[in-house]
């Protein structure tokens, strides 16, 4: 796997990155006034919700299971002092569709405890807390 950054002209906080496929992101300082894409530390939050999301789908597919929609809500909570890294990130993963409850349930489990790749890198300096929520009733 590999990338390239590049420096956006006449701004010394916005970047572009690149992977070897050609797909671009834009990256900006959160901090500096008006930001015109994510931060770097937003951009892993969104990794974290797009590798576990790629997970459960995944699992619940492999059960013949129909996943009308999947949204997930994630929050990071920072040290105050530096580096302000992540201490703690809170998920809740909302699902629709006719799927039983503790298949959904199992399928988030695998994939944060198991399979999705940035949380489990994440999670020796991260608590990692995350909810399921099913047709709009969140599960015990």
């Amino acid at each position: 796997m590999k990338i390239s950054l590049h420096k956006k002209p006449n701004s010394d906080v916005h970047f572009e990155a690149e992977n070897a496929l050609g797909h671009k992101i834009e990256l900006y300082n959160s901090t500096a006034p008006d930001p015109k894409a994510p931060s770097p530390m937003e951009l892993i939050l969104m990794g974290t919700a797009g590798c576990s999301s790629i997970d459960i789908v995944h699992i619940l597919k492999k059960q013949n299971l129909e996943i009308d929609n999947l949204d997930v809500e994630v929050e990071g909570f920072r040290q105050d002092t530096d580096p302000k890294v992540f201490h703690t990130i809170k998920l809740l993963v909302k699902l629709e569709g006719d799927i039983p409850a503790n298949k959904a349930k199992r399928a988030a489990q695998l994939s944060f405890e198991k399979y999705c790749s940035v949380s489990k890198m994440l999670d020796a300096t991260v608590d990692i807390q995350y909810q399921v929520e099913l047709n709009g009733v969140l599960l015990e």
